[in-house]
């Protein structure tokens, strides 16, 4: 039963949309090529600043355009909470 409940939720994460604003690093991990480290990363550059557009993502180290390009149709900007 536990495979069944980590598989149903690895699909909803896989087709559902990630606020790189508001997101946990758990969260962003559900975006292609986001690991834990640049998860992690992420959230600590959202302490110092907010994301506008997705490709904002290429200021964290290893995050380059093809990454964000992959991952573009699933990435939102929500509301900043600074």
């Amino acid at each position: 039963m536990k495979i069944l409940t980590l598989t149903l939720l690895s699909a909803t994460l896989l087709f559902a949309s990630v606020d790189i604003n508001n997101a946990t690093a758990k969260e962003l991990t559900a975006l292609g090529g986001i690991g834990k480290s640049k998860a992690k990363a992420i959230v600590r550059y959202r302490k110092d600043k907010c994301f506008t557009k997705a490709t904002d993502l290429t200021a964290i180290s290893g995050i380059g355009e093809k990454i964000v390009k992959t991952n573009i149709k699933n990435i939102e900007i929500g509301k900043c909470r600074k």
